[in-house]
């Protein structure tokens, strides 16, 4: 009788039976183990993408702005009141400076741009209101909403013209009731584009300068982002105009950038603009200069000049066209008064 040997004994189905059910469990828990790291690491990449771009939407709506440094008084002698006055839908208070010129009529709103305050020192704004004041000018300068400084209402987030726009209408509105028979906007980068909105719902302006306009849209939003992070178009500009309503209340259809890109404003308008200017390019003020029919509306375009420097840059050129462009402006209200006082009077 043959003993038996165990290490040739045939393989039992039922021994197969329960190995297999193993091998397959470890693949199948495998598997969803690389699933669930491969879902994990996607899911994780679009939470840094989306919040990239909540990150830039968030710089977008708040500018750091530096604090007042200065007055009037101190930087050019000039004497000036503290004022204050209601922005135009009466959403919040703002604050500024006045400086009345002896006996005049006619008044220079300056209009300052994104990231800045009154003062815009980089320009440097001083310079420009002691210009216009030697021309006789009453000045109006004034701090948007998210420029405010530590007194009266608080600062609040930039809103791409949208909320500037009624806060620029009660400086004109300011202007009107003392005494600006004649009300000049003079406005610089986003203040610019602000004035350009502003003017679609008033009759109080009677002519402005634009130096380095820029209107908040997908194109100039876009190109800003590209001058510092590679990101592609789509979806970024989905993703940062899903995100603008919800950190800054705005979405940017509610800037009517198209009304202004196709609006033929009737009184006239000095563009300014540096071929080199890489937060707006030129082409954008070369176009809103094409729809100007108002004779003495103009345009600027200096050669390698930089964005909001190009007084800086070309100062004497920079005061000659705008005294000029003033200097006709003035004489074109004058005769058109002169005419009006003559048909009153037969």
């Amino acid at each position: 009788m043959k003993s038996l040997d165990h290490n040739n004994l045939p393989l039992q189905p039922e021994w197969i039976g329960l190995d297999a059910p193993n091998h397959k469990a470890r693949r199948i828990s495998l598997r969803n183990v690389i699933v669930a790291l491969l879902l994990s690491i996607v899911f994780f990449l679009v939470f840094c993408f989306v919040a990239l771009h909540g990150f830039i939407a968030w710089v977008l709506s708040n500018p750091t702005v530096a604090p007042l440094y200065s007055n009037p008084k101190i930087a050019k002698n000039l004497d000036y009141s503290d004022i204050i006055f209601p922005a135009a839908d009466g959403s919040r208070m703002m604050q500024g400076w006045y400086i009345p010129a002896d006996s005049s009529r006619k008044t220079i709103v300056f209009s300052h741009g994104y990231g800045a305050n009154r003062e815009e020192s980089w320009i440097p704004m001083y310079d420009l209101a002691h210009f216009a004041h030697r021309l006789n000018f009453n000045v109006l300068m004034f701090d948007y909403g998210f420029a405010a400084g530590g007194t009266g209402d608080s600062k609040e987030v930039a809103t791409g013209g949208k909320k500037e726009a009624q806060q620029l209408l009660g400086a004109i509105q300011f202007a009107k009731r003392h005494g600006g028979d004649e009300v000049i906007v003079w406005g610089f980068s986003m203040g610019a584009g602000t004035a350009l909105q502003a003017a679609l719902h008033s009759e109080d302006i009677d002519g402005m300068i634009l130096d380095s306009t820029f209107l908040l849209e997908p194109d100039t939003m876009y190109h800003n982002i590209r001058q510092h992070l590679d990101l592609p178009r789509h979806p970024s500009l989905e993703i940062i105009g899903l995100l603008l309503p919800v950190l800054n209340g705005t979405s940017l259809r509610q800037i009517p950038y198209q009304a202004v890109k196709t609006e033929d404003y009737p009184f006239p308008i000095l563009f300014i603009h540096g071929t080199e200017d890489d937060k707006a390019p030129y082409p954008i003020a070369e176009k809103l200069a094409e729809n100007q029919t108002n004779p003495l509306s103009d345009v600027w375009i200096v050669k390698d000049s930089h964005h909001e420097l190009i007084f800086r840059e070309h100062p004497k050129e920079y005061l000659r066209l705008v005294s000029s462009f003033l200097g006709r402006l003035e004489a074109s209200m004058s005769s058109s008064s002169a005419s009006a006082s003559a048909g009153s009077n037969p």
